[in-house]
């Protein structure tokens, strides 16, 4: 029997990466959000609820998401995805300036659920087809779809709510999201099994060294790097997120004159997936946990900074320095949580991990906001920021994979990275 082509781990890595494409339109909900404060009279407060429900809602449903591809594969799991979140978007174009009901269900759950289902499906195949050294690139790869979306959703959507309103906008953009997932779902499958990656030493042979132990979730939850994990990404997450949900007000404060605030969106969208490639693919060479160290203290730094950035270069780099350290904590933590505990279960495990994210993802914003409620400034965001990613890079020094995980190496055999961290 011949050893199938590697062509298909890059044809199911890209598929995901579009895939991701088209469910990062969580990132350009402000765009339909001031459409509705505009031109439905909505507070910026009710405009957010179906944004905040879709949060929760995927971060949710990855675990069971991650859980079903784990089980009948990702191919109908990420298809699943596009039905809800096409269906779940057609249901929002019939809501009215009276009615929120039907994008709580639509955009909030219907298209939460597909982005949990979808997301969950993408990266755990893509990993299977390649070896342990590339697991990092090829995680950054994937998400990177995500963290790039809004770069032409956020204009696409701009131009159909100009053309046809909120409601044709909605469904217009139903379609094609079910359309386009359904269709690159089709190239998301596992390898055979017995499939070794281009790279690795063959079974049998001197070099080769077995994956270890596969961790079902309920084996995972039992160790304690479970619990740093979860921490780290939910710090790393919840800072990045109290600024990037405030990015276009906080540029028009530090700034009154700019004119960019909606160009330093779209920067930090170019920053937050170019940051998912780099961390991914530096990961490889240093080793996970150094390679958090290197973003939580990065992050840190800017963060501490960008009160000062008071013209629009600083602010054009400070803005994609966020999105980038942001961004690469979304390649990290997957690729982290398939090495301490294997791929076999990713899904589910990531799953669980994620719901870090969704910690992140319903306080962080709310948190930045309140403070300026009180303060009428972000600074004290900020520092709670600054003190959140230093947290991070502390929970870096105590955070080991479990001993009994065994990774394979390439040849020539090297050091494991993992056990230099």
């Amino acid at each position: 029997m011949s050893k199938p082509s590697n062509l298909r781990g890059w044809i199911v890595t890209f598929s995901g990466t579009a895939i991701n494409l088209c469910l990062g339109v969580l990132y350009a909900w402000s765009v339909i959000g001031k459409a509705l404060t505009k031109e439905w009279g909505w507070s910026a407060a009710k405009a957010n609820i179906p944004y905040s429900i879709a949060c929760g809602v995927f971060a949710i449903t990855m675990v069971l998401g991650g859980r079903l591809q784990d089980k009948i594969g990702p191919r109908i799991v990420a298809t699943l995805g596009g039905v809800f979140i096409g269906a779940g978007m057609i249901l929002s174009g019939i809501a009215t300036p009276e009615s929120i009901f039907p994008m709580i269900i639509g955009f909030g759950i219907l298209a939460g659920t597909g982005m949990g289902f979808g997301y969950a499906s993408a990266t755990p195949p893509a990993q299977k087809w390649f070896p342990p050294y590339k697991k990092g690139l090829i995680t950054g790869l994937v998400v990177a779809g995500y963290g790039c979306a809004s770069v032409y959703l956020a204009p696409l959507t701009t131009n159909l709510l100009g053309n046809f309103g909120i409601n044709k906008t909605y469904m217009i953009l139903g379609v094609f999201f079910l359309i386009a997932i359904s269709m690159f779902s089709q190239n998301l499958k596992n390898p055979p099994v017995g499939f070794i990656p281009p790279g690795m030493p063959p079974e049998g042979s001197a070099n080769h060294k077995p994956a270890g132990h596969q961790y079902d979730w309920h084996e995972m939850v039992k160790t304690p790097q479970f619990y740093l994990l979860w921490l780290m990404f939910c710090f790393g997450s919840f800072a990045g997120l109290m600024v990037i949900g405030s990015l276009a007000k906080m540029a028009a404060i530090q700034n009154p004159a700019t004119q960019l605030a909606p160009i330093f969106v779209a920067i930090l969208a170019a920053g937050n997936a170019g940051g998912r490639i780099a961390a991914g693919f530096l990961s490889d060479k240093l080793g996970r946990t150094r390679t958090i160290l290197l973003v939580a203290l990065g992050q840190a730094a800017v963060l501490f900074l960008f009160k000062h950035f008071t013209n629009d270069l600083l602010l054009a780099l400070g803005s994609a320095s966020v999105g980038a350290f942001y961004g690469a904590n979304l390649a990290l933590f997957p690729s982290t949580t398939a090495d301490y505990y294997g791929t076999k279960n990713l899904g589910v495990n990531y799953g669980l991990v994620f719901t870090s994210w969704g910690v992140g993802g319903i306080f962080g914003g709310m948190v930045a906001g309140k403070i300026f409620d009180l303060t009428q400034s972000y600074h004290a965001s900020f520092m709670v920021a600054v003190v959140l990613c230093l947290l991070q890079a502390a929970l870096t020094f105590i955070t080991k994979a479990p001993k009994s995980l065994v990774i394979s190496k390439k040849i020539p055999v090297a050091v494991n990275p993992l056990t230099k961290d």
